[in-house]
This record gives C-alpha cells, sequence and structure tokens, in this order.
C-alpha cells in the first residue's frame, strides 16, 4: 500500500468534531544543564534555563485532535488553582474547545512535572488526584453529553482513562450506548487498573504492558516476527473476545503496532521512528490521529498506518508536542519519494 491514500485522509481532518472524556491534566518541563552532582546526595544538578507547560492526559488527545485539523471538545475537571487555570488559557489558544472542564473546589489539578537536564530526563514529579469524581459531578457531566451527542454534535468520541477518578465503568458504558444509538464512532485508551470490559466500542489502542494488565496475564517480552509472538496474540484474541471491540490497535514501543480485527486477523506495523527520544504522549498521538483517520473514511490498515507515522515524529521530539498536520503531510511526502 502507498502513502498516497493517506494524504487524501489527512485533508478530510478537519471535517470532523470530536469529544475527548478523560483525567486532564498539566505537563510541566523544567529545563536546563546538568554538569555536576549535589555533594547532599548522589543526584546531579540541574541549572535551571527555562520552564515550559503543555496539555497531558486527555487535553494532550484534544491538542493533537486539533493540530491534525480536526475540532477538538474536551470534558473533565481540573482544580480551582493556579494550574488550572494555567492549563485552560494553554488549550483555549490551542483551539481547544474546554467549555466542557470543570474547575471543581478541593480538587487539585493534576500536573506532570519532568525535570530535563541536558535533553534527558532526570526525575518526573507528579502531583495527583486520584479521588472518585463526585457522583453528582460526573452525573452532571453525563446529562450534558447526552444531549450534545442527541442533537449530533459530535462524529467521535474519545475516551482517555488515567485513572485519576473521571471515568468508572457505568459512566462510559452509558456514554457508549449513546453514542450507538446516534452512530457516533467510540475509542477507548484504557487503563490496565481498570477492567471496565466495555460492550459496543469501535476501537481501543492500550500499549502492550495495558493489554496484559487489561486481560491479568503476566507479562512477556516482544517477539518479532509477530506471527510468533503467541503471548501478545492470545492477549489480543482475549481483549477482542471479552471486550468485543471492533478494533484492537497495540501499540508495541520499538516493534511498531499491532491491529486485531473481529475476523480473528491481525497485522503488524512496523515502526516509523527514525530516532527515540521521549515516548510521553505518543499514545495520545496514536489515539488522536488513528480516531481521526478512520471517521475520514480510512480503512483499518491505512488508519493504523496513519497513526504510526504520526508516532514516528512525536518520539522524536523531547517533551509533550502534539504532531501538526503539515508535519505528518511532509513525512507522507517524504515517505512517497523513498518509496
Amino acid at each position: 500500500m502507498t502513502d498516497s491514500p493517506l494524504n487524501s485522509v489527512l485533508e478530510r481532518f478537519s471535517q470532523y468534531r470530536l469529544a475527548v472524556i478523560g483525567d486532564v491534566m498539566l505537563d510541566r518541563y523544567i529545563w536546563g544543564q546538568a554538569s555536576r552532582i549535589s555533594q547532599e546526595a548522589p543526584v546531579p544538578i540541574v541549572q535551571v534555563n527555562r520552564v515550559t507547560k503543555a496539555p497531558g492526559g486527555a487535553a494532550n488527545v484534544a491538542a493533537n485532535i486539533t493540530a491534525l485539523g480536526g475540532k477538538a471538545c474536551l470534558f473533565g475537571v481540573v482544580g480551582q488553582d493556579e494550574e488550572g487555570e494555567q492549563l485552560g488559557k494553554i488549550m483555549a489558544d490551542q483551539g481547544i474547545d474546554v467549555e466542557g472542564v470543570d474547575a471543581l473546589e478541593g480538587r487539585r489539578t493534576t500536573v506532570k512535572t519532568r525535570i530535563i537536564g541536558n535533553r534527558q530526563q532526570i526525575v518526573r514529579v507528579d502531583t495527583e488526584e486520584t479521588t472518585p469524581l463526585p457522583s453528582g459531578e460526573r452525573s452532571k457531566l453525563c446529562q450534558r453529553l447526552a444531549a450534545e451527542i442527541a442533537e449530533n454534535k459530535f462524529d467521535g468520541i474519545v475516551f482517555e482513562d488515567y485513572a485519576k477518578g473521571l471515568l468508572t465503568s457505568k459512566f462510559v458504558q452509558q456514554i457508549v450506548d449513546l453514542a450507538n444509538q446516534h452512530s457516533v464512532f467510540t475509542i477507548l485508551d484504557p487503563h490496565p487498573s481498570h477492567g471496565f470490559k466495555i460492550v459496543g466500542l469501535q476501537a481501543m489502542t492500550p500499549n502492550r504492558a495495558e493489554a496484559f494488565g487489561l486481560t491479568g496475564t503476566y507479562y512477556r517480552d516482544g517477539i518479532l516476527p509477530l506471527a510468533k509472538d503467541r503471548p501478545l496474540l492470545e492477549v489480543g484474541a482475549k481483549l477482542m473476545h471479552d471486550w468485543r471491540s471492533q478494533l484492537l490497535l497495540i501499540t508495541l514501543g520499538a516493534d511498531g503496532m499491532a491491529l486485531f480485527t473481529q475476523d480473528g486477523k491481525f497485522e503488524h506495523i512496523p515502526t516509523r521512528a527514525r530516532e527515540v527520544f521521549d515516548v510521553s504522549g505518543a499514545g495520545d498521538t496514536v489515539t488522536a490521529s488513528f480516531s481521526l483517520a478512520m471517521l475520514a473514511g480510512a480503512q483499518p490498515l491505512q488508519a493504523a498506518n496513519l497513526a504510526n507515522h504520526a508516532a514516528g515524529l512525536v518520539v522524536a521530539k523531547i517533551g509533550t508536542t502534539p504532531v501538526t498536520a503539515d508535519q505528518l503531510r511532509e513525512q507522507l511526502r517524504s515517505e512517497e519519494k523513498h518509496a
């Protein structure tokens, strides 16, 4: 398959509007130089040069959708704090619809702070809020989503689960059922601690470790060719059977991706990454690009190939940075020239 059809798919991204529902975070990066070891403890001293902030978690999926040309409406919660205000401004500046993000009193905004010394991540510090969302807040969110789905405001719905207290099995299943009644595409990026087994999803996008965790299977390293990776094939088959998703796209890091379909078939998509500096946010990019491609009429293997191109671009960057439509378009043109 040539990549020419993928360019046509990419051009249609602007036609689609997706709701992104999940755990919203702020990613903060402290950049500097590390040339000395502390006398207080055997740790590097980082001389700070700058601090940057970016949308994380579900917010990063929304950022990728908008950067690729689609329209994203984010639904989730933040705290009534400085970090929540910063995140709201960043998202609004990036063109993300944040009307569905509520700032809750008494709740902290989840922040992941990464300290980078000499272009290498030294440590990550998480300030998390993982307590379950009050049932009244979740009910209010469900009612709003139900009304907007009934009004055909969304072409697709993305569920981003980072186990920070927003998503529950009942909540996700309610929204999936409503989406199916209105022919709205649904996709879940799951968390292994939540064995929801939602019925009726069009797609799921776990990574290898998450896929093993979701099935309660002891983790095994990958083997290529994929046909010889029996542990992964068994995990994929079990997920397809238990969750009954139409498609299952498992990301495999340096080994690429594995696409499973309901007819029992699987495909291996080798990685497009030439350099890997930082894998943070790569899964979000895959979910966003795969969703848009499926909505734009791509066949599942085409959509997986496009998502693979997008992931290859994002892991070559340091920090949580969305892939733009222009960057992906240029990558596709470059691949065509060398095909």
